[in-house]
């Protein structure tokens, strides 16, 4: 007769065993492959003219979802330009830019424009606020520019407005603001559509050193609170040490982790 416990195989501290963590790939949200970008030789009346210039080669990028990622590095290392070719505003002499599954080199100017609308908020260093119209006006702009209902894009620019700390300046035009009300008021104007991707070059490079810090821990409290995917350029290496990643463009490469202070960064 067969034992009731026979093929009954028991293990010691059966049951205390805690199951493996899930380990998941966090969601690309923009990615540039083998990115190259250069500029044609200029030639001059005299025949001199100026050598051309590689910004970069075959460089790669990540941005995951919920990152806020710093890009450093000098003056003219190409900070700005890559920021450009990752809002579609120019396009690489080689490689590839993707916004999720959407290849952004198959784009005509028009779709690009459409995509920039939709699908990023980009703050510059100038604010570049329309000054014949209200800071209202000129947050529900892009918006507007879509085609929606004045009553609708002006309600959604109030919140806005009143998420940067500026609800009481609706009705001010650009030039009855301050330095660092302008530049909140380009914030809100840049993140009305909701986009998949907030770009950022030098947001706070114009502004004094106490606005400087109030827009960027700003930037910073929007990205926690809504859930932002961000890129700054910034050559304030306090601001870059408080992203979750710091990448410093050098030479036409994105280094893969550098000591910033006392803190390890790692690029990917």
């Amino acid at each position: 007769m067969m034992d009731p416990n026979e093929g009954d195989v028991r293990f010691e501290n059966e049951g205390t065993l805690e199951p493996l963590p899930v380990v998941r790939e966090r969601t690309v949200v923009m990615r540039a492959v083998g990115l190259t970008k250069t500029y044609e030789a200029v030639a001059g009346k005299s025949g001199s003219g100026r050598a051309g210039l590689e910004l970069f080669r075959e460089l790669d990028l990540k941005v995951h979802a919920g990152e806020m990622v710093a890009i450093v590095g000098e003056s003219g290392a190409g900070k700005s330009s890559l920021l450009h070719l990752l809002a579609a505003l120019d396009t690489p002499t080689a490689g590839e830019v993707w916004c999720g599954e959407t290849r952004l080199s198959s784009f005509t100017p028009k779709q690009a424009a459409e995509f920039r609308n939709r699908d990023v908020g980009y703050v510059w260093q100038f604010h570049y606020l329309l000054p014949e119209f209200t800071a209202l006006e000129n947050v529900a702009m892009p918006l507007l520019a879509r085609g929606m209902r004045r009553i609708e894009a002006l309600e959604k620019a109030r919140f806005w407005l009143a998420e940067v700390g500026l609800a009481d300046r609706g009705g001010n035009r650009s030039g009855e603001l301050s330095g660092g009300e302008q530049q909140r008021v380009s914030v809100a104007r840049a993140l009305i559509t909701e986009p998949r991707l907030l770009l950022a070059d030098e947001p706070t490079g114009d502004l004094d050193g106490k606005t400087a810090e109030a827009v960027f821990s700003l930037i910073q409290r929007l990205h926690e609170a809504h859930g932002l995917t961000s890129v700054l350029v910034t050559h304030n290496l306090e601001f870059a040490e408080r992203c979750d990643r710091v990448l410093r463009l050098r030479e036409g490469r994105l280094t893969d982790g550098r000591t910033m202070g006392d803190r390890r960064v790692q690029a990917e």
